[in-house]
């Protein structure tokens, strides 16, 4: 028996994952981070500025996107729970054969077609372009980033371990959000024309996404067959109907917190990411190649925040971990509303103090999902890790498409002005869309923050509850 298979016999407690194979699964997300905050840092201000869309139809085109990413996750999820491969498991052969689509898709979004040679009768036919690509771009997102993500409680059962899981995730995650952000400067810097320096950048993020999600499926492969291997011997219960499952996840009362915290979480990044640009240009009144650098502030800290919030984790809990990561975010959330042009010292510390509460954005919200998979299966007999991912995943982009349509088009009402297609000089913005993005950027995240807060104050799954959960399954398991 090869040493892949002995670790399958490992009791939960002590199971440990090799280096290679953490590595191999954190450059999973690479693909998708890459792609993922490239969009969320750009795709809105590429419509306005670049396409020339007006910023509401812009935010349209974002919240159409997200709410099918949302609907078709838990579809997804359940195929990936139902598929059956000797060669591959249950979640590889997705990513195996849709890595090279979620890459063509990807790139189609950042052309810009011209249907007229009129502006104003080019913005309907550019709408309905970027609204087709970014549905079939959400779905091959979702064919890869699900099954990903839904391997985490297949690849260890230990507590800690998950979070050691994680946090290479999560590193490869941010530092695909940096090396992106390096490249668009890099390439912001070389290239003048503005349309042109969109094509390049994300052709290079194509091909990195694709490759980084092969050295994922490669690289875990072996653990992921020996643990199917051995979930495949087990007896398996009788299926339960699809309604019956989404019955079972919504009486689920740890997950039900887990779907808030992520869900208030992540719609103050991304809500945050999506505005920095503007702010930085027309707030503080800075070149668009100094956004990239910003936002490396940010993400760079969030970074190195990963390691120190993983080790503190294991001795204070993860509770602690994200209540002290957030209140740094909400300080720096409360500064950034109040700086004035000039004060760029002041902008790089609010945005290092906010890196450190997005590392906990990353971190925890994932670390406990995996927790409550094994109380479900404690309770029902199955393990249903897509079904959990997927829905997870689905009432978080429905919060993300209503946040992103808000801000778009709470810019157009404050009066936005959007570039003409080909200018290469921006408009200059009024006062009252000036203080549109200054509350996007610094009370709107602030508002999800303390609301995320307050539910993981309430979220009931200790470290000693799940010891005591997987005690029971491993007594079931002993017992088949």
């Amino acid at each position: 028996m090869n040493d892949f298979a002995d670790d399958a016999q490992k009791t939960p407690e002590s199971q440990k994952l090799d280096f290679k194979t953490k590595l191999a699964y954190g450059a999973g997300d690479l693909g998708p981070a890459i792609t993922a905050n490239i969009s969320i840092f750009f795709l809105l201000v590429f419509f306005t500025n670049v396409a020339g869309i007006p910023a509401g139809l812009a935010g349209s085109v974002l919240m159409i996107g997200k709410i099918w990413d949302a609907v078709n996750d838990p579809m997804v999820g359940v195929l990936t729970d139902k598929t059956k491969s000797r060669r591959w498991g249950r979640r590889l052969p997705w990513m195996l054969y849709g890595a090279i689509p979620f890459g063509i898709f990807f790139f189609l979004q950042w052309i810009v077609p011209r249907f007229s040679a009129d502006q104003s009768a080019n913005i309907w036919p550019l709408f309905w372009y970027y609204v087709a690509i970014g549905l079939i771009s959400q779905v091959f997102y979702t064919v890869v980033n699900l099954p990903y993500t839904a391997m985490t409680p297949e690849l260890t059962q230990d507590y800690d371990e998950r979070t050691s899981l994680n946090s290479f995730r999560f590193t490869f995650s941010i530092g695909g959000s940096i090396l992106s952000l390096i490249l668009s400067k890099v390439v912001f810097s070389l290239i003048s024309d503005r349309q042109q320096q969109y094509l390049v950048l994300a052709a290079v993020c194509t091909i990195i996404s694709i490759l980084s999600l092969y050295w994922c499926v490669f690289g875990v492969r072996d653990h992921i067959l020996a643990f199917e291997a051995k979930r495949t011997q087990l007896e398996e219960p009788p299926a339960i109907p699809f309604f019956e499952q989404l019955k079972i996840v919504f009486t689920n009362r740890p997950f039900l917190f887990v779907i808030g915290i992520y869900l208030f979480s992540w719609l103050g990044v991304q809500i945050t990411a999506s505005i920095i640009p503007y702010f930085v240009i027309n707030c503080m009144r800075l070149q668009e190649s100094d956004v990239p650098t910003v936002m490396i502030a940010v993400q760079g800290t969030a970074l190195l925040m990963l390691f120190v919030w993983t080790a503190l984790s294991k001795k204070i809990g993860k509770k602690l971990v994200y209540f002290l990561g957030m209140s740094l975010w909400i300080i720096a959330a409360a500064g950034l509303f109040f700086l004035q042009p000039g004060q760029i010292g002041l902008m790089y510390i609010m945005a290092i103090m906010a890196g450190v509460g997005v590392s906990t954005a990353y971190l925890v919200p994932w670390s406990m999902i995996p927790d409550v998979i094994e109380l479900d299966e404690l309770q029902t007999g199955q393990r249903r890790e897509g079904i959990f991912y997927g829905f997870m995943v689905l009432l978080q982009k429905f919060g993300l498409a209503f946040g992103l349509f808000l801000v778009g088009n709470a810019l157009q009402a404050s009066g936005f002005q959007s570039a003409v297609a080909g200018q290469s000089i921006l408009p200059t913005q009024p006062d009252s869309a000036l203080l549109a993005i200054r509350i996007a950027v610094g009370p709107l995240p602030t508002i999800c923050l303390i609301c995320g807060l307050i539910l993981t104050y309430f979220y009931p799954i200790t470290r000693e509850m799940h010891a005591e959960i997987m005690l029971k399954l491993q007594e079931r398991q002993n017992k088949t």
